[in-house]
């Protein structure tokens, strides 16, 4: 496979923000992630063909692409977003003749790990920079229950090697942390596992998986848990059947143009199609509580997904006290929302955020760090932070942001320089190319007023 442009070779490229005038239009973010990678790789385990629109084209979602061609599958793109996928069946996948490299990806690693974790074949998982200092430990573990074997570096970190399972067994487990991938990894290792297996989660996190399981013919079940949470059941020996996937636009990149409509004075920005499970839609939610006018229009079901027109208009908005138990739905947009927190009036604290610590960066750390090179005081907590907003027109900006090559904190802190008195600059946007490719052009066609650093 291609040597991933998030490589330590690869050239950094800072980019300014200044503050615009009124941002106005349509903002066409693209399809959402969590479900391109799992449209390509349930297609892949599928019999018969997957035709899939409106795909996710950034580079972690073409590398899983690039992954699943080597386990056997054929993905061919037949459009801008349209692509078909004819997979080998459940446990047909070969073994790949080279190391497999998910650059930035730690989703499409994760849940290709659980994918070929119940097949009798051996892969080498690497990736960028950043994704070899992420843990896989907490998802490779599990797998073992089912018989897989895995050599990893201390910590469970990449380049690592994963043997799956000659003769796979159906489990009973319990997963001990709030983490969509993980539940899902282990989703996709029962498929192949005779039996009936029961994954249990004490909080509630995305079920894109769950859901697309059930889409394309898996035998699953969802059962509230008296004390909270939920145990999936999943008949094992599964016979995938290809699907038409559509998918909706991410909320996790709607959430800049959202935030940037905000606080932005006089600002309206309508953002069509976009996916509004309500395991994703945390970030609305507790916007709104803070004040800012968003209007839903035309919700609508497609592929067992709620989706909607967004209207956002410029808000004033208040501090507000996030529970620990709201951030599964809402984990990525956390650095955004900490930025929407930095003009809001009052201060805002969020809690339940030790996931943050192994995203990309210790993203956590980053967001603080950022919020203060924009002259906003903030406390960061174990496992959150409370930040002191400084209103409308109060955020000084003039800061450098360190960015750590996470994406996230690329355009999160881009979308701060948009309504602060001075511009704020981050040192690398490369990398968010890995998730929303079309953000730069699609910023500035709204107003934003980026400058490039020569």
């Amino acid at each position: 496979m291609p040597e991933h442009p998030m490589s330590a070779s690869a050239a950094a490229r800072p980019l300014k923000a200044r503050r615009s005038g009124p941002l106005q239009g349509v903002a066409a973010v693209p399809g959402d992630k969590s479900i391109s990678h799992r449209a390509l790789i349930l297609g892949a385990l599928a019999l018969g063909e997957t035709k899939i629109t409106g795909l996710l084209e950034a580079e972690d979602v073409l590398n899983t692409a690039g992954v699943v061609r080597a386990f056997g599958a054929r993905a061919v793109r037949v459009g801008a977003g349209q692509w078909h996928v004819n997979g080998t069946g459940v446990g047909g996948w070969g073994e790949p003749a080279d190391v497999l490299d998910f650059g930035n990806s730690g989703t499409g690693s994760r849940l290709v790990m659980g994918a070929m974790a119940t097949t009798p074949v051996t892969a080498v998982f690497t990736g960028d920079t950043s994704l070899r200092k992420r843990p896989m430990g907490r998802v490779l573990e599990p797998l073992t229950l089912f018989g897989a074997e895995y050599e990893a570096r201390a910590g469970g970190l990449m380049p690592l090697t994963l043997k799956g399972a000659a003769q796979a067994i159906c489990v009973n487990h319990k997963v001990a942390v709030a983490s969509a991938q993980v539940k899902s990894a282990m989703l996709l290792a029962a498929l192949n596992a005779p039996g009936r297996s029961r994954i249990s989660q004490a909080t509630l996190t995305r079920d894109h998986t769950e859901r697309m399981l059930a889409a394309f013919g898996a035998e699953i079940s969802v059962e509230p848990l008296p004390e909270g949470g939920e145990a999936i059941s999943l008949m094992g020996e599964a016979e995938l059947r290809g699907t038409p996937v559509d998918v909706p636009r991410d909320p996790s990149s709607a959430a800049f143009a959202i935030v940037a409509g905000l606080i932005v004075p006089d600002s309206e920005i309508t953002i069509p199609a976009v996916l509004l499970n309500p395991r994703r839609s945390g970030l609305i939610d507790k916007l709104r509580e803070m004040g800012a006018r968003i209007d839903i229009s035309n919700a609508r079901e497609s592929g067992g997904e709620t989706i909607g027109d967004l209207v956002v208009h410029a808000s004033a908005l208040k501090g507000i006290e996030i529970p620990p138990d709201r951030a599964p739905a809402m984990i990525d947009e956390y650095p955004i929302l900490a930025v929407a927190s930095a003009f809001a009036e009052g201060p805002t604290v969020m809690r339940g955020l030790e996931e943050l610590r192994i995203k990309e960066s210790d993203r956590l750390a980053a967001i603080v760090a950022g919020l203060r090179a924009g002259g906003i005081a903030v406390a960061e907590l174990e496992d959150g932070m409370i930040v002191e907003g400084r209103g409308a027109d109060g955020v000084p900006g003039g800061g450098n942001v360190a960015t750590h090559m996470d994406h996230r904190i690329a355009m999160s802190f881009l979308v701060m320089g948009l309504a602060s008195r001075n511009l704020m600059s981050v040192d690398d946007v490369s990398m968010i190319a890995t998730s929303f490719p079309q953000f730069e052009e699609l910023m500035r066609h709204l107003g934003a007023q980026f400058e490039t650093v020569t």
